[in-house]
């Protein structure tokens, strides 16, 4: 775990907006931080974090939507740092368009968020829609931006059903209009069960930044 962690757990685990935002981006800015540590070290742990040990349940849950929105506030805030290490850090040349969206049904999009903002810094155009698309607002997006990659990210296992329905409809636009994109992958569902993917019939799994940054 991150050195930084258990510090930013206690901003976190007060509600604190305020002290989670700027604990965050001060240490980005004393170099402390990189996006992708932040990330992957930080920000994913505090969600998977168990916080309701002494409360009960009910409370639980709106209190899991807070936590979520701070997150959300904090990722939000830390763009300019996406773009900075894109072009300071990492350097890396454009490498066309990849929409991100999570499936109808799929409400957590942290996830998918924070992996668009890993397919900016690796040179991406990163079009990120968001929680619980439509099938036919997917497919719209699809034909609209003409992307070199089309990511679906699937935290819930019980919504791998809606997402086989939604690739099985890409796949027949892909063929149908002869469009040249890959369908990708990610999520706690996914990781859980690698075996879905062939299931659901994407073409590459992706697990970590080091599988986008390696991606062409």
């Amino acid at each position: 775990m991150h050195a930084l962690y258990e510090q930013f757990l206690s901003y976190l685990d007060k509600d604190d907006r305020f002290g989670c935002v700027d604990f965050i981006l001060t240490a980005l800015q004393k170099n402390d931080l990189d996006i992708v540590t932040l990330y992957d070290e930080i920000l994913a742990p505090s969600l998977r974090e168990s916080f309701c040990r002494e409360k009960q349940k009910a409370i639980c849950i709106w209190e899991e939507h807070v936590r979520t929105s701070i997150i959300r506030t904090v990722i939000e805030c830390c763009y300019p740092y996406v773009v900075k290490e894109r072009d300071g850090k990492y350097r890396s040349a454009a490498k066309g368009k990849v929409i991100v969206v999570c499936p109808p049904e799929e409400l957590h999009e942290i996830g998918a968020r924070m992996v668009a903002d890993f397919f900016t810094i690796c040179g991406f155009d990163a079009i990120f829609v968001g929680a619980n698309t439509p099938q036919a607002e997917i497919l719209e997006a699809i034909g609209y931006v003409k992307p070199k990659y089309v990511g679906i990210s699937v935290t819930n296992y019980y919504n791998l059903v809606a997402a086989r329905k939604t690739i099985s409809r890409i796949r027949e636009l892909r063929q149908t209009t002869d469009a040249d994109f890959k369908i990708i992958a990610g999520g706690l569902a996914f990781e859980q069960n690698p075996c879905a993917c062939d299931d659901v019939g994407v073409d590459l799994l992706l697990h970590n930044f080091e599988d986008i940054k390696n991606l062409s």
